[in-house]
């Protein structure tokens, strides 16, 4: 459905209405622990390297008892849970038990904890959380922030202590429960629109912002989700993921997949980093997914994989019914070649798909649902969500109404007033372009950030969003990455973060760059397009100091702030930069 309004702006509904749903999203852990409780929810691998499975039955009655805990301690709907440690068995536990005692929880990036030297993140969301408990998996591994002035008066939890962090209260204290009448009291109290956790935005454009995300968001947008997919419920779902939970992408939609459909995860203990994904594809050796949801990234160091492999991929495709992407674009000749690659695998068609959402929504509100569909096409909007598109300069800036919508930020009353327009839209500063404007319901590509967009000196607008995807296309292969650059200057410039197995140092490699960019260049005349000069980054994008998120996307800002002196030599000249 689509409703074109006289002052430009556009709003766009599904045909189909959003079925019922569920008010809860642990109501699906006790539905499946009474239908299929001996089914393997969790599995992670245990010190000695085989899986440790956790089935639904166990699940159900160890989250409960732990919710039973909470609920004799000093929680509760203003006094959250900071869970510091990354994905595991305990961490998945402790969170359904607040989930059930209607405690709000809040998953933070490992990163904060330990690789951070000032902890600025962490002490930021401290003070706008003000946990009543905060719990670390391993002591020693969290020792520093767990001794900070900032945890004074919290109870902390651990599963494994350590004698540096002294009066901590041990896991297994929760798991020995509380008082019966107290849990079904605060059961009780837990509706669709209670505050099921609290997610924290990376702070990559000023401080982490907490997003809170209730039981109606989460279950919303699952109900959704199946009905424009519903062969996902024809089947419980397998997968392998990595994907960190303070994130939307692994934390919301695939944990919430998993879960509102009976299915079992299996947490990969490898990541898209050199070295690590190698303990990604012993995982996939062993467990055959029917969804792989990624990021680029690992896509990318996966089809090498199964290119050069025939019995790993045998095994990957055995079961796939889909591939999804998300957080960053996908290259197209990775897209390309995982699709042949499946066509010589299996007879039946295996489509890489993906979605466009935030963190604020859930997260989806577009996914793609047909197959043939190109690269970098996201899709139409769920059922029940509406998507208002508003002229912004030469953009369209999407905006979107729905249960799937956050309520706002925790504590920060300004920034949520100002986060929604005066129809109760949530301004995204997303802009999408319809793929072609007289079929809407081909849906759209994603057309840039309003805010990435700058001006060069000449006070030509650039659309970073579009330079940089056609940069990625022109150089194939032969980068990772790239970042624009020039606000306030006279021509675009690019930082390139080459592929893999390629040095900067490389004369063959540097021809071929030139050769990508001079191509790239053809036909172009305005100074907002033409690639006027590039540099080959020698040192990759580091996780430490926040140039990558954890997710493996760029953090743009943090690139361009951290390699100002490489922009500055860029735009001086000199033997390393590339002027095609």
């Amino acid at each position: 459905m689509v409703e074109r309004r006289p002052d430009g702006s556009i709003v766009l509904r599904a045909e189909e209405a959003l079925r019922p749903y569920r008010a809860r999203l642990h109501d699906f852990l006790f539905h499946w622990a009474e239908q299929a409780g001996d089914r393997t929810y969790l599995a992670q691998r245990g010190e000695d390297g085989d899986w440790i499975h956790l089935s639904y039955r166990d699940a159900a009655e160890q989250a409960r008892r732990i919710a039973a805990a909470l609920g004799e301690r000093d929680l509760g709907p203003e006094r959250p849970l900071l869970i510091l440690s990354g994905n595991s068995l305990q961490h998945a536990l402790l969170a359904l038990g607040a989930m059930i005692a209607g405690v709000p929880y809040s998953p933070v990036s490992v990163a904060y904890s330990t690789i951070s030297s000032d902890y600025a993140k962490l002490k930021h969301i401290l003070a706008t959380l003000d946990p009543a408990m905060v719990y670390a998996e391993d002591a020693a591994q969290f020792a520093a922030v767990l001794q900070l002035p900032e945890m004074r008066g919290r109870e902390l939890v651990v599963g494994r202590p350590s004698a540096a962090v002294p009066g901590t209260t041990p896991f297994s204290e929760l798991l020995a429960g509380g008082s019966a009448e107290r849990l079904r009291q605060a059961e009780q109290a837990v509706g669709p629109d209670s505050v099921m956790k609290i997610m924290f935005t990376s702070g990559s454009t000023g401080v982490p912002k907490g997003v809170i995300t209730t039981h109606r968001m989460l279950c919303a947008n699952l109900q959704g989700y199946h009905q424009l997919w519903p062969f996902m419920t024809e089947e419980p779902p397998v997968m392998l993921d990595w994907l960190p939970w303070n994130h939307v992408f692994g934390g919301n939609s695939n944990m919430g997949h998993v879960l509102s459909l009976g299915g079992t995860l299996y947490l990969d203990d490898g990541r898209p980093l050199p070295g690590e994904f190698d303990k990604s594809l012993r995982n996939l050796r062993e467990v055959a997914p029917t969804l792989y949801w990624n990021v680029p990234k690992a896509f990318e160091l996966l089809v090498a994989a199964l290119r050069r492999d025939d019995e790993l991929r045998r095994q990957f495709f055995s079961r796939l019914r889909v591939m999804f992407y998300a957080a960053a674009v996908l290259p197209e000749h990775i897209w390309r070649e995982l699709d042949q690659l499946a066509r010589q695998t299996v007879p039946r068609r295996i489509s890489m798909t993906t979605g466009w959402g935030l963190t604020e929504t859930a997260p989806s509100v577009t996914l793609l649902n047909r197959h043939g569909a190109e690269p970098g096409e996201l899709g139409v909007p769920l059922p029940g969500v509406e998507l208002k598109l508003v002229p912004v300069e030469d953009k369209l800036e999407a905006r979107v109404r729905g249960p799937n919508v956050t309520p706002g930020y925790w504590r920060m009353p300004e920034l949520t007033a100002k986060a929604f327009d005066e129809e109760g839209f949530f301004r995204t500063g997303d802009a999408l372009v319809f793929i072609d404007p007289s079929r809407p319901e081909l849906g759209f590509r994603f057309n840039g950030r309003i805010t990435e967009d700058f001006k060069l000196r000449t006070g030509t607008w650039v659309n970073y969003g579009e330079c940089r995807i056609r940069a990625l296309k022109a150089l194939g292969t032969l980068a990772t990455d790239v970042v624009v650059t020039a606000p306030d200057r006279d021509e675009l410039g690019l930082l390139i973060f080459p592929g893999p197995g390629m040095a900067a140092d490389d004369p063959a490699y540097v021809e071929r760059v030139t050769a990508a960019l001079r191509e790239m260049n053809r036909g172009e005349q305005g100074s907002s397009r033409r690639i006027a000069r590039a540099m080959i980054m020698r040192e990759p994008a580091s996780l430490d100091s926040g140039e990558m998120t954890d997710k493996g996307s760029l953090n743009v800002r943090a690139v361009l702030e951290r390699r100002r002196e490489l922009v500055e030599r860029l735009y001086q000249g000199g033997d390393d930069v590339i002027v095609p």
